[in-house]
């Protein structure tokens, strides 16, 4: 695939100079869901699916991008003197928030780049496509800029930075550090709120993550998500006015039902529940994987969606219906809504000898009821973000 994409970045800039090649991957999160910005922990691991990159050293200060996945939008042209976002500049706008971010930060970016970019994360898919180029990017500026000094921890800190406040959707750590951070086979143990991480190994002896993708596209950068953030520092702040605490995650299931009448609204103790219970139901579910347990661990990934659907309400009907005809079905272990919600993808984890069956029955039930199909992934765990070459 890169020498085919080597091709393309020759044809459409021309040859000359070292054109320098990466990869950052997509994440999914197997429990631990809207977390990440209520001081909660998180389990993610990186996906073999992501975003790949070629890039160039020029000597001017222009910035030329392409996609293959957008290739009717052709060659976006632009300049790191105009560092800011464009509703026109589509999805250049991603690359050009981590720039800016890198260039806030006090590194000075002082010559412009041919950059060419291909994914194969399923756009609106809920598997971070935004992340993953915004991480490649932090990778391409690190390398190329030779910003030896700037860790992978910084580079997932500075996309979340270009995320939040060039792009407008206020996202917690967790996309970007998964990307940056991966490791094959091991999933991240992540407390969001001190950074403090641990790899976890998952192995699923005789099981599989499977991915379905409802094909409901979502956008992120849209009232609800940061409606369910405004909802939970409310909360936050009232909880605060009876206990002590810094995060929501800070709290145990039984201190938050002794406090939760602090929060005067039903829906915002609704959110606030979520995040309490979703942290602990992550720290549960760690455990039961270091203890082989994975029975317990599907266990609560099904807690886990019935939370996100009834508390949080970030599932949508096409959704749900995924879940359910998967927790119905012989063979699963466990299926709930992944990523930020409201369309997108489920996981789930399936036993070997019902994939197959999966696949094929749950499919057909879902284009029957929804009308249109789904598409299943059957992923394996990969590394975080590098230079290939």
């Amino acid at each position: 695939m890169t020498a085919k994409l080597m091709e393309t970045f020759l044809k459409l800039y021309g040859e000359g100079g070292e054109v320098r090649t990466y990869f950052a991957p997509g994440r999914v999160n197997l429990i631990g869901e809207h977390t990440d910005y209520n001081g909660g922990h998180v389990f993610p691991c990186a996906l073999t699916l992501g975003t790949y990159g070629l890039a160039r050293k020029r000597e001017d200060r222009t910035l030329r991008f392409y996609s293959v996945n957008f290739e009717k939008l052709g060659v976006v042209e632009t300049s790191l003197d105009d560092l800011v976002p464009h509703k026109e500049a589509s999805w250049t706008n991603y690359p050009k928030g981590v720039m800016w971010a890198f260039e806030k930060r006090g590194y000075r970016l002082d010559h412009g780049l041919d950059i060419l970019i291909w994914g194969n994360i399923p756009n609106g898919s809920g598997l971070s496509s935004s992340a993953s180029l915004e991480v490649l990017t932090g990778v391409i500026l690190k390398d190329i800029f030779g910003f030896d000094q700037v860790s992978m921890v910084d580079i997932a800190l500075i996309g979340q930075d270009a995320e939040n406040n060039f792009n407008g959707c206020n996202c917690g750590i967790m996309d970007q550090f998964a990307s940056a951070m991966g490791k094959k086979d091991h999933a991240i143990f992540l407390d969001t709120n001190t950074l403090n991480y641990e790899y976890a190994p998952v192995v699923l002896e005789d099981a599989k993550i499977v991915i379905t993708n409802s094909k409901v596209k979502h956008s992120l950068v849209d009232s609800a998500y940061n409606d369910r953030r405004n909802e939970s520092e409310i909360a936050l702040r009232e909880l605060q006015t009876e206990v002590e605490i810094q995060t929501l995650g800070d709290l145990t299931e039984e201190e938050f039902e002794m406090h939760k009448n602090a929060i005067q609204d039903p829906i915002r103790q609704k959110r606030a529940k979520h995040a309490v219970y979703e942290n602990q139901r992550t720290i549960r579910a760690v455990e039961a994987l270091k203890n082989n347990d994975v029975e317990l661990f599907g266990k609560l990934m099904n807690a886990s969606h019935q939370s996100l659907r009834d508390d949080y309400e970030v599932s949508c009907e096409e959704i749900d219906i995924l879940v359910d005809l998967a927790q119905a079905m012989p063979g699963v272990l466990g299926s709930r809504i992944t990523g930020g919600g409201f369309g997108g993808c489920t996981v789930s984890i399936v036993k070997n000898d019902t994939v197959d069956r999966f696949v094929e029955e749950i499919g057909k039930a879902y284009q029957e009821k929804v009308g249109h199909e789904a598409e299943f992934y059957v992923v394996e765990i990969g590394d975080g973000a590098g230079r290939l070459s």
